[in-house]
């Protein structure tokens, strides 16, 4: 089976509060929340969380909420990976058998259940992840530059285009969805991971809510129905 762990920290300083914030008349963590429950049972979903809000919140949705995250995993320098690993080592624990972990953040409220299903079939266990991903906007080719030595701006990926259009394609992770090997996260850092293959989103779906320009921005594509 697959382990789905949403986390939901309670400290937030770009949204104070963001995962329980109201958008469009919901608590944010419910449109994740509603997603998983499309296609996952209950018992394959655990939120991980230090916040005795959001557990009532979630608990009011009828889901159980079956551990209160430790407090060294609550800090803003604690890692993804960590709270997906005691998220797995409690699920074992308890007899679950899983096979690989669906990480979905809260701060993408546009991401489905049709999104993650459509993931989840990219996925392989010869696989370290399937990743969620948006075309970057800003591609390394032709707009993006680092300084050099010299206070120089260089581009950062180097490459003759004098078109946007005819630079290759950039991926950028959009935070939606990781469908992650078991094994892999236990043995490796996410970030040392080789076999990963992308699933592509678009640009309105693909939404991530970091600070309050990200929270009105989702206000306005729910209020324009950019997403149906």
């Amino acid at each position: 089976m697959n382990l789905v762990v949403i986390p939901a920290r309670a400290g937030s300083k770009g949204v104070p509060g963001k995962n329980i914030k109201a958008l469009g008349g919901k608590p944010l963590i419910e449109y994740t929340i509603n997603a998983a429950r499309e296609i996952f049972d209950d018992n394959q979903i655990i939120v991980s969380t230090d916040s005795p809000q959001i557990i009532q919140i979630v608990e009011g949705m009828g889901l159980d909420v079956p551990f209160i995250r430790p407090e060294y995993l609550a800090t803003d320098i604690a890692n993804t990976q960590d709270v997906l690993l005691h998220a797995l080592e409690f699920a074992e624990a308890r007899g679950q058998k899983i096979n690989a972990i669906v990480l979905l953040q809260p701060t993408s409220p546009f991401r489905t259940g049709d999104h993650i299903r459509e993931a989840l079939k990219l996925y392989k266990d010869s696989l370290d992840m399937v990743v969620s991903v948006k075309e970057t906007e800003s591609n390394p080719y032709y707009v993006l530059k680092e300084e050099n030595s010299n206070g120089y701006l260089i581009p950062s990926k180097k490459g003759n285009f004098t078109r946007r259009q005819d630079c290759p394609k950039v991926w950028e992770l959009n935070g939606a969805i990781y469908v992650i090997n078991k094994e892999s996260l236990k043995n490796a850092r996410m970030q040392d991971f080789v076999k990963i293959v992308k699933y592509e989103m678009d640009h309105y779906s693909s939404h991530d809510i970091d600070n309050m320009l990200d929270w009105y921005i989702a206000e306005t594509i729910l209020k324009k129905k950019f997403i149906l």
